[in-house]
């Protein structure tokens, strides 16, 4: 694989800024196990004047635009930093590009400019991989939803204002037998019912924490809805497969780091 002349310059640039914005930070971060906010605004603001911030989102919408093999390149380079201080370079959720609306200005945008901070809560203590297999529920009550259930490792939600949840909201009948159907919803995490706690500790993730979330009778409106009723699955499908490829990048730079 041969690089272009752009891709290079990239990789250059994301090499450049974790090695002098970030690594110089590590010990301290390691230390306290949290990032002093003062530094998460300094990292934050760096990247956003290099144009690393919201590399993934597309041009059009205020991002850097980049394709597939570029952002695996840059995600490569980030991840020889820990997670605490690269996720400050924030790439955010994919799945945000599937908000309509008001949803566009209130969410999609301001996250882009790095105003807000989004966190993807999938994963529940009974269902991880099986995300059909999830318990917690969304319930329609006129022009809201009613959510209660639980969700854990959930990454980053501590620094987060908004979550990226989905919930069951029906059962369907099939051939296999009945299948639950998943909606996507955008929740803010100020949200009366919406209880936020610090999770287990993670190996080799210090100052980047793992979180649980509790829904306990948390009403959401109807608009908060992120795409149609049930379709939640698709939703997943259709934007979350590219962050296969991020994970692994991720790791190849763990990896070069060790060595």
């Amino acid at each position: 694989l041969s690089l272009s002349d752009v891709q290079q310059a990239l990789l250059d640039t994301v090499r450049q800024f974790v090695e002098t914005e970030l690594y110089p930070h590590e010990d301290l971060v390691e230390r306290l196990d949290a990032v002093p906010p003062e530094l998460q605004r300094q990292i934050q603001a760096k990247a956003i004047e290099v144009g690393l911030y919201a590399a993934n989102m597309p041009e059009t919408l205020g991002g850097g635009g980049l394709d597939n093999l570029g952002i695996t390149l840059m995600e490569r380079e980030l991840g020889r930093a820990g997670y605490a201080l690269q996720m400050l370079v924030a790439r955010p959720s994919n799945i945000l590009r599937a908000c309509t609306g008001d949803q566009i200005g209130e969410y999609l945008l301001p996250t882009i400019r790095g105003e807000r901070h989004d966190c993807l809560a999938m994963t529940e203590p009974n269902a991880g991989s099986d995300v059909r297999g999830m318990l917690t529920r969304a319930e329609r009550r006129g022009r809201d939803y009613l959510i209660n259930g639980s969700k854990h490792f959930i990454s980053h939600a501590d620094m987060a204002d908004f979550v990226i949840l989905f919930a069951a909201t029906d059962v369907e009948q099939t051939k296999g037998g009945p299948k639950k159907k998943i909606t996507g919803f955008l929740v803010d995490l100020d949200s009366p019912g919406l209880e936020v706690r610090r999770g287990p500790a993670c190996v080799s993730n210090r100052g980047y924490h793992q979180c649980e979330l509790f829904f306990s009778d948390c009403r959401v409106p109807a608009s908060h809805r992120l795409g149609e009723e049930g379709r939640g699955f698709d939703l997943m499908g259709e934007w979350l497969g590219a962050t296969r490829l991020t994970v692994a990048a991720t790791s190849v730079g763990r990896g070069r780091r060790v060595l």
